[in-house]
């Protein structure tokens, strides 16, 4: 019969359970090496591992390549035998009591009973994983011959180690984007090092959808996994990272160390190459206002200050080939200072903040709508900005731990960004009553608003107003200005067609929309007469409904329509002074390399 003892939590783990208010909750972390994690062990082709060098300064690397590598040799005893770097990976050099030349032979060992290490047995592809820490007991690295199809016997390094495991857990599948593993030789060369990040370091991190982390206390260590779309960690500088924390288990294990030790050792794979990155450093938690004032949308973020990097490529045993991403990532959660909107968002409590009451609903399209909203107080904006309204009084749920329902909700806030589609009327200085916003059905906040009924007195609140897109006509003596827009991305020249000359030739419209969209265009051409005139409205798919081909037939009467995509040739061939693009990333993408080199402002409602 086995069993396990649960382990206390430490001063670290305590704190962070106080500052994120964390109801009491036992320690699953088990004392001892459970069957479990043997078998996790067995199975796993990679072992991210951790542990101090002689500065007691935490590194991680990764190793292995196949299942097997690693084994239960009974009594709570692992054994590993893996290629590795001898010279660069600075786990082994660590392990190796800091030689610098390479030296093979017998590892030292320390005087407590064996060094303090922590591992990581992971399987992408199942998204399984346990976490260990324990005691080094006895290692060795010597060259070997390695047979290769085709090649002559080539040397590696191979490491064997034996660990004595005294803690084990079991992690969830949360945040694990899949690779298909396959073992590789290795070719080690050391390109870049220092406390600043070199340029291929920084292309690195920047394409990275995971990295692993060791963090350590006086008598434990722990590594773990992050997780996210490819530049979740953002590089603030040469010195500083940042990344955001998602919701976890809210056992907090890395950052209760953290909280003790702020010294962090980190390693960024790249699956493809072989390459990796090694940094070791130190952090600072923020959490509330301070973490969503550096990543705004998040609550709780690690800034890491770097003491030293090392990229060495090819430095790795194994390529991984990318499969299906984690249904579980956010978007990318950029800086403060890249540019996000959410920045600018007022940082007012919820007791005296604004709220916005839904009164009107047209239904435009099957997914897209105008719904108008009442300001009691009034609300200041000015044609083309965004309002930013929050919808988690209405939505949030609270903490789960997994919601394999609806997984993006875990990490949503449920603040959402709208381009103002409405005309403010009061002037610069003046508050308007209401406001508009025309969008699409897309997600759950969408969603929502579509299934609300106007009388049925729903509000919600009122972050803030922002942004700039202004659309004017050209000067006289000039040519004239482009609006691109694909589907609703028009909205931002909804509040501003009173200040254009659509007589003049001075204004044009390039308009992209699909076939089952045409409410919306008739319904623009409508509230705004002469804009018909100035546009050109490109009809994807069919409208199939003897009610869009009507319409269909309405908007012809008025525009130049034309049932195909846009294309290169239909930007090329119009002349303008000034282009404004208000369309998806892949459209505005495709849009401005057309235009390259001429002048060009697009609106980005990637938020």
């Amino acid at each position: 019969m086995s069993f396990s003892i649960g382990m206390p939590w430490n001063e670290g783990e305590e704190k962070m359970h106080r500052l994120l208010r964390i109801p009491p909750q036992d320690n699953p972390t088990s004392a001892m090496l459970t069957p479990q994690a043997a078998f996790m062990f067995q199975r796993a082709p990679l072992l991210a591992f951790g542990t101090l060098d002689e500065q007691s300064r935490p590194w991680t690397t990764l190793w292995g390549g196949e299942p097997g590598f690693s084994e239960p040799l009974g009594g709570g005893f692992i054994g590993t035998r893996t290629l590795v770097d001898g010279k660069h990976d600075p786990v082994v050099r660590a392990l190796l009591g800091g030689g610098e030349k390479g030296e093979k032979g017998e590892m030292p060992q320390a005087k407590d009973g064996g060094k303090l290490v922590a591992g990581l047995a992971i399987d992408l592809m199942t998204r399984k994983r346990v976490k260990t820490a324990g005691r080094m007991i006895a290692g060795t690295i010597k060259d070997v011959d390695v047979e290769v199809e085709g090649e002559s016997n080539r040397k590696q390094t191979q490491l064997q180690l034996v660990t004595k495991i005294e803690q084990s857990l079991g992690n969830c599948p949360k945040y694990l984007n899949q690779y298909e593993i396959r073992p590789a030789l290795l070719d080690p060369e050391l390109v870049s090092q220092g406390s600043l990040l070199s340029e291929e370091g920084t292309a690195l991190i920047s394409n990275s959808d995971m990295f692993f982390l060791s963090t350590s206390t006086e008598d434990d260590m722990d590594v773990n996994h992050r997780g996210g779309p490819p530049g979740f960690v953002r590089i603030i500088s040469p010195t500083t990272l940042a990344y955001p924390e998602y919701s976890g288990n809210r056992l907090y294990q890395s950052l209760g160390n953290l909280m003790l030790c702020p010294k962090i050792g980190l390693a960024f794979p790249d699956y493809e190459t072989g390459d990796v990155v090694y940094i070791t450093g130190t952090t600072e938690i923020l959490a509330g206002t301070d973490a969503s004032a550096l990543l705004p949308g998040s609550n709780l973020a690690v800034k890491i200050t770097i003491s030293e990097f090392r990229y060495v490529k090819t430095g790795l045993p194994f390529r991984g080939t990318k499969k299906t991403p984690s249904p579980y990532n956010p978007l990318v959660r950029t800086l403060a200072t890249e540019g996000n909107i959410r920045g600018a968002l007022s940082s007012t409590s919820q007791s005296t903040r604004q709220t916005a009451l839904l009164t009107k609903k047209a239904i435009l399209t099957p997914t897209i709508a105008r719904f108008t909203f009442s300001v009691s107080e009034g609300l200041t904006y000015r044609p083309g900005q965004w309002i930013a309204l929050d919808f988690s009084q209405e939505l949030d749920v609270g903490y789960e731990h997994m919601r394999d329902e609806d997984p993006a909700s875990l990490n949503d806030d449920f603040v959402r960004t709208f381009t103002i589609s409405s005309t403010p009327t009061a002037g610069d200085a003046g508050k308007e009553k209401e406001f508009e916003i025309t969008i699409r059905k897309v997600g759950a906040v969408t969603k929502f608003l579509f299934q609300q009924n106007e009388r049925a007195g729903l509000e919600v609140g009122v972050l803030g107003v922002g942004g700039e897109f202004k659309v004017v006509s050209a000067r006289a003596g000039e040519g004239r200005n482009v609006f691109v827009a694909g589907g609703v991305g028009v909205t931002p020249l909804f509040g501003q067609v009173g200040g254009l000359d659509l007589q003049n030739s001075k204004f044009a419209l390039l308009w992209a929309v699909r076939g089952e969209d045409v409410g919306l265009v008739l319904d623009t051409f409508k509230r705004y007469p002469g804009l018909a005139k100035c546009a050109k409205v490109f009809l994807t798919g069919r409208a199939i409904e003897s009610e869009l081909a009507t319409m269909r037939d309405e908007i012809k009467a008025q525009a130049d329509v034309v049932e195909r995509r846009m294309m290169k040739s239909d930007v090329q061939d119009v002349q303008a002074e000034t282009w404004y693009v208000c369309a998806g990333k892949g459209m505005r993408k495709e849009v401005t390399g057309w235009l390259d080199g001429q002048k060009v402002v697009f609106e980005d409602f990637d938020y």
